[in-house]
């Protein structure tokens, strides 16, 4: 069943797509240049929708996806990056279109970066935000965090702290994704708080990176599959191609990124100095960088 579901004043309407390859979650927001935005591990289309923000409406159309595993998409089998990437070809054949431009975050990165190498006549142009590129295993977690995570309780305190010390939630938010000094990460914080659209998207993202009933399929399959990976063929990327990276990410090495960079042909490096994972969102020079996305997106497909 369709329904619409709101982020702040943001609102797309999903629907499930009976594809040749099966059932996908999707929603498309906005007109213009068609863009498939590509969710993190965990996630869903309610983190797509957010990574989406960046995205101008009136010159880009996000086509937002849960992958399989995640809420309105179940894995059925689709257990491999290049199945998940042939899925997201067979979901612009059910749209009716014919290429687009490729967004991807942390663990959609696989999924985004096989769809360029599998279908190279269906991709205008990629960026790869903090992006896996080779075998990775998620960062170990104490005892504390991982019940904050994955117990209903945890939850219920990470919405309550949310909604009432937003600080404390998101320095804790930026504390677990980066390596930033004391001081760092105090300024980090007083930025974000002062930014409205960095505040508001810091505080909801993090409902969407729990890996909940709706979302623990997709996301332990997420770190086998990641766990397995051996070469994702970089090298065979033709696309323009902007990889974009912190330099204080301790959730993704960015040695991922600055290796995918060298090894895709002609591909752009965006390093932003002690940017944490959050980085595209909440670095103070995140809208510069947003520009360099939407131009390379636009410009791209045009």
């Amino acid at each position: 069943m369709d329904h619409a579901t709101r982020t702040d004043e943001h609102e797309y309407v999903s629907e499930v797509a009976e594809t040749a390859l099966g059932p996908v979650e999707y929603a498309v927001a906005g007109t213009g240049t068609p863009v498939v935005v590509v969710h993190g591990s965990p996630g869903g289309i309610d983190a797509a929708a957010l990574m989406a923000r960046i995205l101008p409406r009136d010159r880009v159309s996000a086509i937002l996806l849960s992958r399989p595993g995640y809420l309105g998409t179940p894995l059925d089998g689709r257990l491999t990056i290049d199945a998940q990437a042939d899925l997201i070809a067979s979901l612009l054949d059910h749209l009716g279109i014919e290429r687009a431009g490729v967004y991807s975050w942390s663990g959609g990165g696989p999924a985004g970066y096989r769809f360029a190498v599998r279908h190279p006549q269906r991709v205008n142009g990629l960026v790869a935000n903090a992006a896996v590129s080779q075998a990775y295993e998620a960062p170990h977690q104490d005892l504390a965090t991982r019940l904050m995570f994955t117990t209903g309780a945890g939850q219920w305190l990470l919405r309550l702290l949310a909604a009432h010390q937003p600080e404390r939630y998101i320095k804790g938010e930026l504390a677990s994704e980066g390596d930033l000094t004391q001081e760092q990460l105090a300024q980090r914080v007083e930025e974000v708080l002062a930014d409205p659209a960095k505040r508001d998207l810091a505080l909801a993202l993090g409902p969407t990176a729990v890996p909940d009933a709706h979302r623990r399929a997709g996301y332990h399959n997420d770190l086998d599959q990641f766990a397995a990976i051996i070469s994702l063929e970089l090298e065979k990327i033709t696309t323009p191609t902007l990889v974009v990276q912190g330099t204080s990410d301790s959730d993704l090495p960015p040695a991922q990124s600055y290796s995918a960079a060298k090894t895709i042909p002609g591909a752009e490096l965006l390093s932003l100095d002690t940017g944490t994972h959050l980085a595209l969102y909440t670095h103070p020079d995140a809208g510069a960088a947003h520009g360099r996305v939407v131009d390379l997106l636009v410009r791209s497909g045009a």
